[in-house]
């Protein structure tokens, strides 16, 4: 007589989920949560804001360009002790800028670190008519502002940069250089020089002159060059440097074309094309 055959056995559910496997199963869960949340953490860091940066020494400039920007009108302004800000507006590029102007001042300049968090580009304003008696100081402050974007986390997209040769229209044009021109020519040539002087003082442990807080550090990184020369906005280690050249006219009103791509009278058009240009 053959053996009845025997009776396969139906594991529980109970049976099969064992408590060690509950638990492993929960640790892999909890990993795959945890690297989601890494990805996607990442993933909006890497993500620039919405907002530009306006910075620079006191009197560059820079309020009468946002108002310019902003309201169409270039009014008469001070040296001020507060940030403005405002909205602006670029039609042909679909989108809305946040320009920020930080103060220049000497003692609450560095209030522009409390927004490169949620900037996407960075435009230094400098006066190129008188930037080649107080370059010295200009090129401290741009120093604050290059030692803050290289020291960045890598996880963080810098915002770019872009040095504003502002007032060029107070320079002669001649037979071979536009106003625009001469102006970012000696701007770029008078920062190169005074940077060089700030990154060989560092490199040799030697003090430079602060007009910036007491316990402002002279000693700041951020000025590293691909080249082995001087330095050069060219070979910045810490990405490309551009320039522009723009110039206002006190108590006009900015003509924007249509399009709202050109604008005239406020000299301005080069720096709109910036920020339409911005991605």
């Amino acid at each position: 007589m053959d053996a009845a055959s025997p009776t396969p056995e139906v594991l529980s559910p109970a049976a099969v989920f064992t408590p060690q496997l509950q638990v492993v199963a929960a640790l892999v869960f909890a990993v795959v949560l945890v690297i989601i949340s890494v990805f996607l953490a990442r993933r909006k860091s890497t993500q620039r804001g919405d907002a530009v940066i306006l910075a620079g020494c006191s009197d560059a400039g820079k309020t009468a360009i946002l108002s310019t920007l902003v309201y169409k009108q270039t009014l008469p302004t001070h040296a001020s002790m507060q940030t403005n800000a405002a909205l602006m507006a670029l039609p042909q590029a679909h989108k809305t800028l946040r320009l920020i102007d930080v103060p220049g001042h000497p003692r609450i300049r560095d209030q522009f670190r409390e927004y490169l968090p949620h900037a996407k580009a960075v435009a230094f304003v400098v006066d190129s008519s008188t930037i080649s008696r107080n370059g010295a100081a200009v090129a401290e402050h741009l120093h604050m502002i290059m030692n803050a974007l290289t020291s960045l986390p890598p996880s963080r997209g810098a915002p770019s940069l872009t040095i504003v040769a502002h007032k060029c229209d107070l320079l002669k044009p001649t037979a071979t250089a536009t106003a625009e021109q001469l102006a970012i020519n000696r701007v770029r040539t008078i920062l190169e020089r005074e940077l060089e002087k700030r990154r060989a003082s560092h490199a040799n442990d030697v003090g430079v002159e602060s007009m910036g807080a007491e316990d402002s550090d002279s000693q700041l990184g951020g000025l590293e060059c691909t080249g082995k020369g001087e330095f050069k906005f060219a070979e910045w280690e810490g990405g490309e440097v551009g320039f522009i050249g723009t110039a206002v006219s006190v108590g006009k009103h900015a003509v924007v074309s249509a399009d709202e791509k050109h604008s005239e009278g406020d000299g301005l058009a080069p720096l709109r094309e910036w920020l339409e240009d911005l991605p």
